[in-house]
């Protein structure tokens, strides 16, 4: 097949507190555990079920891993974009082990906070909130904010309602 497509995506929460290393030349990890859940009603006797699955997320891209550094928590609600890597590594006694994981590096990856900035935050793309529900956008390639939030408005005080007065015939 020519062309395939290797993207994960999960909306889940954090099962305990980001773990951060670092490289031998400083460059950050981070790795995360996801819970995803999902609940019915079971047909035969009306109860309420639940499954819940875990998913290890290692981020290689050094802006997120700064993100996650400061804002993300335990129970942090997180929109997850990656991709599937399964590796091989051998246990204490020898044996071959492997392990697939959800990994964001480069940038074909996206982490968004979904929770409000009280429950742990808010961010995107390596942002980090800014409240009232905006984000400031961050540059990974430079690895400074532009100030831009959501909704058009800037920190240096653009007007919202201005932006939007045109002379639109319909």
């Amino acid at each position: 097949m020519a062309g395939s497509v290797n993207k994960v995506i999960l909306i889940g929460n954090v099962g305990a507190d980001p773990e951060i290393r670092r490289t031998q030349d400083g460059r950050p990890i981070a790795n995360l555990r996801i819970a995803t859940s999902e609940s019915w009603r079971d047909r035969n006797s009306g109860e309420r079920r639940e499954k819940t699955e875990w998913h290890t997320v290692v981020v290689f891209n050094e802006g997120l891993c700064k993100v996650i550094e400061q804002y993300v928590k335990k129970g942090a609600k997180l929109y997850i974009e990656g991709q599937l890597q399964t590796r091989k590594w051998q246990d204490q006694n020898g044996n071959d082990r492997y392990s697939t994981e959800i990994v964001l590096q480069g940038f074909n990856s996206t982490l968004t906070m979904l929770d409000g900035r009280g429950e742990g935050g808010g961010a995107s793309r390596g942002g980090s909130d800014l409240g009232g529900g905006g984000y400031e956008e961050y540059d990974q390639s430079r690895g400074q904010s532009s100030g831009a939030r959501s909704g058009g408005q800037s920190n240096q005080g653009g007007n919202f309602s201005r932006d939007l007065d045109d002379d639109i015939p319909f």
